[in-house]
């Protein structure tokens, strides 16, 4: 009977003593699984980047916008009226024509945007990239990327598209257009400042794409294709 006890206190001690030890260990476990605001703040701009070069590379190859329903470029709003009227008059190659060219000069522009999206990307803060992490929004990142950049991307992608827009036959095509038109009796003359509007367009277009890619690294496992997006985005899955 003593010896029965003893045996049952000896199994009782060393399966507190394996607990403790599980305990431990899976402490230290959870804490190395965690991610630290370092590799937060890294992960967030990686996918970034990553949304950045994918969503770039689609849109700057031929038909990228103009192939592409939710980023083509139409005939700005102000100017729908236009496109009908000329339409109408039997001008639809010259309609077509200035779709195709402002689409064009956006493909062409879109690779260059890339190095001044990369280069936003890198001032984001630490403590902002933790906020968009566990946020609930699953385009965090793009909306935070979009409000803290787009006026200076605005500025600094103007006149790219600018020289796109020329390099694409836009400006003339869009020339004949409106003088076509404002030679219409009765109208009202249109001439919206093309380059502002692609501009908007062109970013407006990448911002789409770059979101894609957040949802899709925010939903897809296998999208994440390094360690470090494997381990920040896994954190995020569990406490969101």
């Amino acid at each position: 009977m003593r010896s029965t006890r003893l045996v049952l206190l000896t199994f009782s001690i060393l399966l507190l003593s394996q607990l403790q030890a599980y305990s431990q260990i899976s402490s230290i476990i959870s804490k190395v699984s965690n991610p630290s605001s370092s590799e937060i703040g890294l992960g967030i701009k990686e996918a970034l980047e990553k949304g950045v070069s994918a969503g770039t590379d689609r849109l700057s190859v031929a038909n990228g916008f103009l192939g592409n329903p939710s980023v083509k470029i139409l005939f700005p709003s102000e100017a729908q009226k236009m496109e009908k009227t000329l339409r109408g008059l039997g001008l639809n190659q010259l309609c077509d024509n200035v779709i195709l060219s402002l689409n064009r000069a956006a493909e062409d522009a879109a690779q260059e945007a890339k190095p001044i999206f990369v280069s936003a990307i890198e001032q984001m803060s630490l403590s902002e990239a933790s906020n968009i992490l566990l946020g609930k929004e699953t385009d965090a990142a793009t909306n935070y990327f979009k409000s803290a950049t787009s006026d200076q991307l605005r500025e600094k992608f103007k006149p790219i598209i600018q020289t796109s827009l020329d390099k694409a036959n836009a400006t003339t095509y869009w020339g004949e257009a409106t003088n076509a038109y404002n030679k219409v009796p009765l109208v009202k003359k249109v001439d919206p400042d093309l380059t502002n509007y692609v501009t908007q367009k062109a970013i407006d277009g990448l911002f789409v794409e770059i979101a894609k890619e957040e949802l899709k690294i925010r939903q897809d496992a296998s999208a994440r294709t390094s360690p470090l997006l494997q381990k920040v985005f896994g954190y995020a899955d569990k406490n969101n």
